[in-house]
């Protein structure tokens, strides 16, 4: 592992055990998405159930897009490195928040604005 700015932080084993939880989560979101695209299908008459499901469907196509970002990000290397300052996001942070862009220190400042 390198220090906080350039090059790797985390460890093999680590990058494998985020991309399996990324792909999975993909996977997921991927059929949730087909359930609620085949469910809209079914509701075109009843306008609450389509507007609850066209925002649904919004919500998980923009997860599926946020999962794929971070799954492109791992395969450039971006993948754990802060958006803002290049600094190392700990494994922690993570396996806890895999989508995470920032580190906590960005992450209070990105809030804040």
């Amino acid at each position: 592992m390198t220090g906080t700015t350039g090059g790797t932080h985390l460890s093999s084993v680590q990058t494998q055990a985020l991309r399996q939880e990324l792909e999975e989560q993909l996977a997921w979101r991927s059929r949730q998405l087909l359930s609620l695209q085949a469910a809209s299908r079914d509701a075109r008459g009843a306008d609450d159930t389509w507007q609850e499901l066209l925002v649904s469907i919004t919500a998980a196509d923009r997860a599926l897009a946020e999962l794929q970002q971070a799954l492109d990000r791992l395969d450039e290397g971006a993948y754990g490195r802060c958006g803002q300052c290049d600094a190392g996001i700990p494994f922690e942070r993570l396996k806890i928040r895999p989508l995470a862009r920032y580190c906590i220190d960005c992450q209070r400042l990105h809030e804040a604005a």
